[in-house]
């Protein structure tokens, strides 16, 4: 069974400021490893692992990024969003752009995951599911009380390797994110699904009947440049943008979970990514120049002038170019909120 990776590339990654901006966000850099968040996510999708050429959606501000990282790579297609309608409408512009049989997994472009063989075993597990009609979320396992996540309750199996959704359940307080992880049967949603391709579209249909006009029009009334497929802009700006969480998983009655241990992170914040990163005995992970003296649990990235540290724990700091972050970890939730993330 051939898997079509949906590559999902949009937003400006402000919490990640000042590395991460509008012109040049979190996917298209190299933060964790030498690779970019993107390249790494072809990676993992790529022939040689069994994939099908990939899908990438992603909108005219980042195009250039997105033909540069993605190559000559053969077969690939890039649909150029003439404006961001959120991932029900960007997931519907690839599936009408395949054959109706067709299995797509639908990847975030900046998420981080560690065991590339624990994501595939879960990508041909959630296939099998697809193929029978499922509409599959990956359950990611919830290691801590995370507030930032969306959380899947597991329900009673469909087979050796999945279950069925028993309940979507938005982003907790703590409170309710540790009575989870007691629990023993929630997982982190992570944003990366399964579906046959008229499976999908079926359920859009049904429950979200003008955005599915309106997506089916702009492919109509599109063209092709090469392998770039541009949407018409009028039928696409009738679109009314919605999650494909709200707008299809919460409200079908066929929706699954596969679960996934793969060391993920959605790279959401500093914080995220100094855990995501190879740290010392301390804890301590730096990039650049730097000199650390007596420090634990403190990151620092720098693109150039040299940062001594002494004495601190639980710190970030991040220089790049004439922006400089130093935060605690419990701030990092807070630098999207800086006027320079807001006006970068």
């Amino acid at each position: 069974m051939q898997i079509t990776p949906v590559i999902l590339c949009g937003g400006s990654g402000t919490r990640l400021w000042p590395r991460s901006r509008a012109a040049k966000p979190k996917p298209f850099l190299p933060l964790v490893g030498e690779a970019t968040l993107f390249e790494a996510t072809l990676a993992r999708c790529s022939a040689e692992a069994g994939f099908a050429p990939p899908i990438v959606v992603t909108g005219q501000a980042h195009l250039a990024h997105v033909e540069e990282q993605l190559g000559d790579r053969p077969g690939a297609t890039i649909i150029v969003e003439p404006a961001g309608k959120n991932t029900a409408a960007a997931i519907a512009l690839a599936a009408l752009c395949l054959p109706e049989d067709a299995i797509m997994l639908v990847c975030p472009s900046d998420h981080h995951i560690g065991d590339c063989d624990a994501f595939a075993a879960a990508a041909r597990a959630a296939a099998a599911l697809a193929a029978e009609g499922w509409l599959v979320s990956f359950g990611i396992e919830a290691r801590t009380p995370e507030t930032g996540f969306g959380y899947l309750k597991r329900g009673e199996p469909v087979d050796s390797m999945g279950f069925r959704v028993a309940q979507f359940v938005e982003k907790p307080d703590l409170e309710r994110a540790s009575a989870f992880l007691a629990e023993g049967v929630y997982s982190w949603n992570g944003g990366i699904f399964a579906f046959r391709v008229k499976d999908y579209l079926d359920e859009l249909q049904a429950h979200r009947p003008a955005l599915a006009r309106a997506v089916r029009a702009a492919v109509e009334a599109g063209r092709r440049d090469g392998r770039r497929f541009h949407p018409d802009a009028a039928a696409f700006a009738a679109i009314e943008g919605e999650s494909v969480d709200y707008a299809v998983m919460e409200n079908t009655g066929r929706a699954a979970m596969v679960p996934a241990d793969m060391a993920w992170s959605d790279i959401g914040n500093w914080q995220a990514l100094h855990a995501a990163r190879t740290r010392d005995a301390e804890g301590n992970a730096v990039s650049g120049p730097v000199e650390l003296v007596d420090c634990r649990n403190v990151m620092v990235d720098s693109d150039g002038p040299r940062v001594s540290v002494i004495g601190l724990q639980d710190v970030i700091v991040v220089v790049d170019g004439d922006d400089i972050l130093v935060t605690s970890a419990e701030g990092v939730q807070k630098v999207g909120k800086l006027s320079g993330a807001a006006n970068q």
